[in-house]
């Protein structure tokens, strides 16, 4: 769909339409600049016409340039593989824009991040609380992205309000920041009438670090070790996603050789920690011994990943360019005998939790999540695939895995049992697909790379464990990164837990945290 193919499309809902440019930024992406006056029905059209959730809504300070700030809104066209950025200038003086909470839940959260951290009001938003910025230690006043932030500004604290469920017999449960285990960091109030949860409200935020103000300033070629730490159990997929945007960037064409061991890394990602959940959900339910095998899984693949690249999580392969090493005959070997040896382990585990009665009476039909919510609130990757929701960015932007014949994995039930086969599917899938892209490899090329530095932006992602995980990156003269916008899937989906646990028993939630197993610190950030 080209530029004058969406303008068409949005007249028809929108007559009074119009734009001030419209371009391709890359193959897959194209940005419209409209007015803030119009910026409200550009989006509603195009989520009505792409069937899309708002996928990234952030802002940018060009006030030194241009006396503006920015604010992008980012769709994705599934049907022609492409990103679509809506764009608005917003001055100064008057730092506001149209909310589009009301009408599309899934920019809620975005909004609310920007207020916080721009200070830019989406004008009808019914909720501006802080997610990051804790109002009892952050006085009002403070928007740390804004270029001319110095220092936190001191003044009068304040005090965060939970919503309250009134009535007779409603009961608050909270739990957390500290929990009794090794997981982050996040508050949860639950209120229960009787067993039933009839709300769940959380507060996250606690292991925020200014993660993307730490990014600006820095060579956007150097910078991908420090995407690495954003958060660890995505460390390859972060750093990859972080890669291609420079890549478009900087003009790079990856070798047909680098895209393949990045696939291989990729979906070794996911096996060690889809294996992790698949024990974590038997542990929540007290089932030892499978929760056991799956360690040993877990421990198998992170040696593997020792031997093949020196990291047992997968650090310091990427280069913006390329990666920093070949797989040579005997480790492609190794890992073919491992990936054998490991699929027998893995179909034993399987046998054991689905001929369990009672471990399957704890999960099936326990924490739904419809369909419909999951589309209304935006929850994607394997979260959304497991109610239903057939994206996954390996099928639209496949590169190599069309190449391997991907076979993308979808369940219907949303409740615990289909985010578990969900797990398992994928976990064969990357099995199969490690080994297509083995027999592919040949004796690997060295990078030769000399990066042309230059004032631009890109948007790079990647179908991670979880889910998509986006890097928007703008870049100076110097290829010195002025914004980087990060979008981890634990950002979209945090509130698809809080509706699926609805009208299950506390008891439930451990099995339904477990089931989403999202990111403190991806989404902290």
């Amino acid at each position: 769909m080209v530029c004058s193919e969406i303008i068409l499309a949005v007249k028809k809902l929108f007559p009074q339409f119009s734009v001030i440019s419209c371009e391709e930024n890359y193959a897959d992406e194209l940005i419209m600049k409209v007015t803030p006056q119009i910026f409200k029905e550009a989006c509603l059209a195009l989520h009505k016409i792409l069937l899309s959730s708002v996928v990234m809504l952030f802002a940018l300070d060009e006030r030194e340039k241009t006396g503006k700030f920015v604010v992008n809104c980012v769709f994705l066209n599934l049907r022609q593989s492409k990103w679509i950025t809506v764009s608005i200038d917003i001055p100064s003086e008057t730092p506001y824009f149209d909310s589009l909470a009301q009408n599309m839940y899934s920019s809620s959260f975005f909004e609310r991040e920007i207020w916080e951290m721009f200070g830019i009001e989406p004008k009808g938003n019914p909720d501006l609380r802080r997610l990051r910025l804790h109002d009892e230690v952050w006085p009002q006043g403070n928007f740390p992205l804004r270029k001319d932030f110095t220092k936190k500004v001191e003044g009068s604290l304040g005090e965060y309000k939970f919503s309250r469920v009134e009535g007779k017999g409603i009961f608050e449960i909270p739990v957390g920041p500290v929990h009794a285990g090794i997981i982050g960091p996040g508050h949860f109030r639950f209120s229960v009438a009787g067993e039933p949860i009839i709300n769940l409200e959380q507060r996250l935020g606690f292991t925020h670090r200014g993660v993307e103000k730490l990014f600006e300033g820095r060579n956007c070629v150097e910078a991908i070790r420090f995407s690495e730490c954003v958060s660890g159990d995505a460390a390859f997929a972060h750093s990859l996603a972080f890669a291609l945007a420079c890549e478009k960037i900087c003009g790079v064409s990856v070798s047909g050789e680098a895209a393949y061991l990045r696939a291989i890394f990729l979906e070794l990602e996911r096996m060690y920690n889809h294996v992790n959940d698949i024990g974590g959900i038997a542990t929540d339910v007290g089932f030892s011994f499978p929760a056991a095998l799956s360690a040993i899984i877990k421990e198998g693949i992170l040696q593997l990943n020792e031997k093949l690249c020196g990291s047992r999580y997968l650090k310091k392969i990427n280069l913006v360019g390329g990666v920093s090493l070949n797989l040579d005959e005997n480790k492609k070997n190794s890992t073919r005998i491992f990936l054998k040896n490991i699929k027998y382990d893995f179909s034993e585990l399987t046998k054991i939790l689905f001929s369990s009665v009672s471990f399957m009476d704890r999960v099936d039909s326990t924490g739904v999540l419809k369909k419909k919510t999951a589309k209304d609130i935006g929850v994607n990757g394997l979260a959304a695939r497991a109610s239903g929701i057939p994206v996954d960015l390996r099928k639209y932007f496949p590169g190599v895995y069309k190449e391997a014949g991907f076979k993308m994995a979808i369940e219907e039930s949303g409740d615990v049992l289909a985010r578990l086969r969900m797990r398992v599917s994928e976990f064969k899938e990357s099995c199969r697909l490690i080994e297509e892209f083995l027999a592919k490899l040949k004796n690997g090329e060295k990078i030769n790379f000399s990066p042309v530095l230059k004032e631009a932006s890109a948007l790079g992602y990647v179908e991670a464990w979880r889910g998509p995980v986006l890097y928007w990156l703008k870049t100076d003269s110097r290829g010195l990164i002025e914004r980087c916008k990060i979008v981890d899937a634990s950002f979209c989906n945090w509130q698809g837990l809080s509706y699926a646990v609805l009208g299950n028993i506390v008891p439930d939630f451990p099995v339904c945290n477990k089931s989403f197993d999202l990111s403190y610190s991806g989404n902290d950030l």
